[in-house]
């Protein structure tokens, strides 16, 4: 199992918990990344999204790919999974920019390309918001302009939403045959679209019976698409502690709103609107970020090992976990599930 991680772009993960302890700032962010590679983590993956849909719209929520461009040049070994919306950049100038900053990483860059669902921002910042179908009709257009730029000496295209003429990309990508490609989606749109032009498929938070599902659905259309086999990786809130009790009631923290949801569930009857579930979602559920309690990686380092090990078994590849706080529960995981044996001492965030 590779163990990779969100970036907390947003200042946290709990919609119901306004100060996790970690900020959505530069300095909190690259600090953490840094101390990430030394303990054991594959990757992280940094969201895009302008507004903050956690902690509510007014919020702060840092900048995805010039935080990328950030980390690619203070780290080393550490996979930089960034989110992109094809709304909200022109690919043939995204093609470029991206490009560079894989070579800046010497080849740790990769997509996870989002066909978006938050129609107020995009509206807000005075963008094209497509309807369902028609944003995975753009997103496939978006992909192949993109991954003509990165493979072709000159790429020319003429689609319904984008149109190069000649164009040249140098230097290419320093990942070969290009950057590694993840996409997430439900609908039978998405669905299509990934098995057909993505690499690896991310999957919402949910058991090993449901993920296994997933992935052996997939693998046949992949297979149907006559591609080379896909990655699988999975959103999961983790929380280990000593004892199940300890668990229990770091849960009930965290669900806990108080009577009133606070606003960072402004967004949640839109969220549901603009996507199509395989599974009818939760208000309770939606206190932490991508369905992250359904996997259950609560508890006891033993239980939590015997789990990733029941997920590993359905076909997964990758866990992309999220924390709070961050930085001193990631040192945790590190040393109760990932590296036992090395027992790692937490270190004081701010150090």
């Amino acid at each position: 199992m590779r163990y990779g991680y969100w970036a907390p772009v947003f200042g946290g993960w709990l919609r119901n918990v306004p100060d996790e302890g970690m900020e959505a700032s530069w300095s909190y962010m690259s600090r953490l990344v840094r101390r990430s590679e030394e303990i054991g983590y594959d990757l992280t993956l940094i969201a895009e999204l302008t507004m903050n849909d956690t902690k509510g719209r007014d919020a702060p929520a840092l900048d995805a790919w010039s935080t990328a461009a950030g980390l690619a040049a203070v780290t080393r070994s550490i996979e930089l999974m960034v989110a992109v919306r094809p709304n909200f950049h022109q690919p043939a100038l995204f093609a470029k920019q991206a490009a560079n900053i894989d070579q800046m990483s010497g080849g740790r860059l990769a997509l996870n390309v989002v066909s978006s669902w938050w129609a107020d921002e995009a509206t807000s910042y005075g963008l094209q918001f497509d309807k369902h179908d028609d944003r995975y009709a753009r997103t496939s257009e978006w992909l192949k302009v993109v991954d003509g730029l990165w493979r072709e000496p000159r790429f020319s295209f003429e689609g319904r939403y984008y149109r190069t003429e000649n164009a040249i990309l140098e230097p290419k990508p320093a990942s070969k045959p290009r950057p590694v490609i993840y996409a997430g989606g439900e609908s039978e749109a998405a669905k299509t679209l990934i098995s057909t032009q993505c690499d690896a498929y991310v999957m919402h938070g949910d058991s090993p019976e449901v993920i296994g599902e997933k992935i052996a659905d997939m693998r046949e259309r992949r297979e149907r698409a006559g591609g080379p086999p896909m990655q699988f990786g999975m959103a999961a809130y983790a929380i280990v502690r000593d004892s199940e009790a300890e668990a229990r009631r770091e849960v009930e923290r965290i669900t806990d709103m108080g009577g009133k949801p606070p606003p960072g569930f402004d967004n949640f009857e839109q969220w549901l609107s603009g996507t199509e579930l395989e599974r009818e979602m939760k208000i309770q559920e939606y206190s932490v970020t991508n369905r992250g309690l359904r996997p259950r990686l609560i508890g006891t380092p033993e239980q939590i090992r015997e789990k990733v090990e029941a997920y590993q078994a359905a076909g997964l590849d990758l866990l992309l976990l999220q924390f709070s706080p961050q930085y001193e529960e990631m040192e945790r995981f590190s040393a109760q599930v990932i590296r036992p044996e090395t027992r790692a001492r937490p270190q004081n965030a701010a150090a």
